[in-house]
């Protein structure tokens, strides 16, 4: 496992392998961590590593990089697979709804594509973080609600003041409004 030393305002990522290609990114001491646990660890960095700092330094700098480092996603499911090729469809800087991806998929589950998204163990490469509910509403992110607000404010697609004003519950949702700004029980103002 190594860990990359994200910017101030995210927490730190850890990356796993196969001995081969990239297997795991999630944020460090979030609920997705246990996706990695049982996963390959080098004394050695890999050159899959190399290439996932490179992309994470350009992504992190607020660019969508122009590469993919190489990885494989594990426990592929039909499903999942076509749920994971939607969300590396969705653009650097937009959103798209559970239900849309549900829609594009002709089921009528967005809590089945919320499963799929959920079970994404490839943060930000995979960017699960930019699928959110209804009406803007941020429900459910593995690597925390505070870093997936970090990730969109990053991106540009959610304007926010400060990105650590959200409270945690998890029977409480944050929205988006028709302004860019998160309202809701988790939001908070100044």
């Amino acid at each position: 496992m190594f860990k990359y030393h994200t910017p101030e305002g995210f927490d730190n990522l850890l990356m796993c392998f196969d001995g081969e290609v990239l297997t795991g990114l999630c944020f460090e001491g979030s609920r997705d961590e246990s996706k990695t646990a049982e996963l390959r660890t080098s004394a050695a960095l890999p050159s899959v590593f190399h290439d996932t700092c490179r992309w994470l330094d350009i992504y992190f700098s607020g660019h969508q990089p122009d590469f993919t480092p190489a990885y494989r996603l594990g426990g592929l499911t039909p499903f999942r697979k076509s749920v994971s090729e939607i969300m590396c469809e969705i653009p650097f800087g937009q959103t798209m709804t559970y239900g849309e991806i549900a829609k594009r998929l002709k089921i009528n589950s967005a809590q089945a594509v919320g499963g799929a998204v959920g079970w994404n163990p490839i943060c930000l490469i995979v960017p699960c973080h930019r699928v959110i509910g209804a009406n803007g509403n941020l429900t459910g992110y593995g690597g925390g609600m505070e870093n997936k607000i970090a990730l969109l404010r990053l991106e540009g697609s959610l304007h926010l003041q400060r990105p650590h004003s959200v409270q945690h519950s998890q029977n409480r949702d944050t929205h988006i409004g028709k302004n860019g700004h998160p309202h809701g029980a988790n939001a908070q103002s100044g």
